[in-house]
């Protein structure tokens, strides 16, 4: 593949309609390139779960047909991945588990909307069973790997996505996030990762409603298409993307929400952290130190998150197929029935609903993760509840906010010495998606400004 069809790959959903609609590139030779790219980069990272190419190229014949016709969308004729958590119709819906063996009938919400938008879905990727760990290994699929070091993991539970388009692989990969599964692998591998508001996106709500569906992206506005193509929201991702907000307040927080002790901050994070504060700053924007209270959402976090791993387990094909250490994890939230998730729904809104202000700022700035992605296999062996431990040490900066039900955001800053990416996270109010995903693309553009400078 010449490093000019790798570019066209990689150039992202926005940039990629334009020249659909300029008609300098037609759906069937984008998705002939995609497929070639996936072809070439996956087997060095493992993250393809099944390619579907006979179909994805009739889809995008399809599409060019549209497009001639004056049919097409804003994503007509775009290849994307998808998560293998979704249903896809007359496909084993994996959730990288070897309990699961039936056919889907039929599609997902999303899948169902891509499709009708003209969307080329050119396979599955890869994930943790059932999107529990932060580190896409399984013993379906093997281990997926970081491309910017094949050493560590792309995070999890949307490692396989990540990987992908961190790679240019793919432009766009479906990516869903129930404690942190779209921004830990957007800051793993120095992506765009957008947890929308709860209850935005089609076939959302899993975990108890923890869980959203969303994309992976290494753009902000390429984030918002996505988004706003398929998502509800109160006004357009993509003009907001591309527009400076207001002058806001925003709360720089280092504290954690760990059950026991959270790991130590790597200083190179805390270093992109303030950074990003600074840009901020300069940029108009009232930054101030705050400390984030946690106690009382971390313990009705851990009801959903258990209680709602429990129940997908109970839920698969043949539960007796389930990794050891997914079963002792599910075991841990069998106590939570009923009452307990209904208590703990109800902690999460009010908590979630009263959390800005009780700090007085409309955003918060914190670290996405404790530190750059870790090496692969760097849990192995150990059972559920060391597992459940050692995560919520390392990954202590995303969870409530699923919890919580408000948007955030993981945004690229900067890279250790070996290449591994650093990012940092904004987090807003319920229902203020358009002016988090505002100060993103500024924040991004600032970030760009000064690379350029420097």
């Amino acid at each position: 593949m010449s490093l000019e069809d790798a570019a066209v790959v990689a150039a992202g959903p926005t940039r990629l309609a334009e020249l659909l609609r300029s008609g300098e590139l037609t759906s069937r030779r984008l998705t002939e390139l995609t497929l070639a790219a996936i072809a070439a980069k996956d087997p060095a990272i493992n993250a393809m779960v099944s390619v579907f190419a006979d179909e994805a190229l009739a889809a995008a014949d399809e599409a060019d047909r549209r497009r001639a016709a004056g049919e097409s969308g804003p994503l007509s004729g775009i290849p994307v991945v998808v998560k293998d958590d979704l249903d896809i119709r007359g496909t084993v819906t994996g959730l990288g588990s070897r309990a699961q063996t039936s056919v889907a009938a039929s599609d997902s919400d999303l899948v169902a909307a891509m499709r009708a938008a003209g969307m080329v879905i050119v396979g599955t990727s890869t994930l943790p069973e059932l999107a529990i760990t932060g580190f896409t290994e399984s013993e379906r699929s093997g281990i997926t790997r970081n491309p910017h070091h094949l050493g560590h993991t792309p995070g999890g539970s949307s490692g396989g996505s990540a990987a992908l388009v961190a790679a240019g692989a793919v432009s766009i990969a479906t990516a869903s996030d129930g404690a942190g599964s779209i921004r830990i692998p957007a800051a793993c591998c120095g992506l765009v990762g957008f947890k929308p508001t709860q209850g935005t996106m089609p076939s959302s709500g899993g975990w108890h409603g923890l869980s959203t569906q969303g994309g992976l992206a290494a753009r902000v506005v390429d984030s918002a298409l996505f988004l706003d193509t398929f998502g509800i929201f109160g006004s357009s991702l993509v003009e907001a993307a591309t527009h400076d907000p207001a002058p806001l307040r925003i709360g720089v927080s280092f504290s954690a929400a760990a059950a026991t002790k959270p790991a130590p901050l790597d200083p190179r994070v805390r270093e992109q952290v303030e950074h990003a504060a600074a840009l901020l700053g300069g940029a108009g924007h009232r930054v101030r130190a705050v400390d984030v209270p946690y106690p009382i959402a971390s313990k009705a976090l851990t009801v959903r998150y258990l209680g709602g791993i429990a129940q997908a387990a109970g839920r698969v094909d043949d539960p007796a197929l389930l990794e050891a250490r997914t079963r002792q994890i599910a075991r841990l939230g069998r106590p939570f029935g009923p009452r307990a998730v209904a208590w703990a729904v109800r902690q999460g809104r009010a908590w979630g609903d009263s959390v800005h202000d009780a700090l007085d700022v409309d955003v918060l700035l914190t670290p996405v993760m404790s530190g750059p992605a870790i090496p692969v296999e760097h849990w192995k062996g150990r059972g559920g509840l060391s597992t459940v431990l050692a995560m919520n040490a390392f990954y202590p900066y995303t969870a409530q906010w699923n919890h919580a039900g408000v948007p955030a955001v993981s945004m690229p800053m900067g890279s250790t010495d070996e290449g591994l990416p650093l990012a940092v996270q904004l987090i807003a109010r319920r229902g203020d998606d358009a002016r988090l995903m505002a100060l993103a693309g500024q924040l991004e553009r600032l970030e760009v400004s000064r690379d350029q400078v420097s």
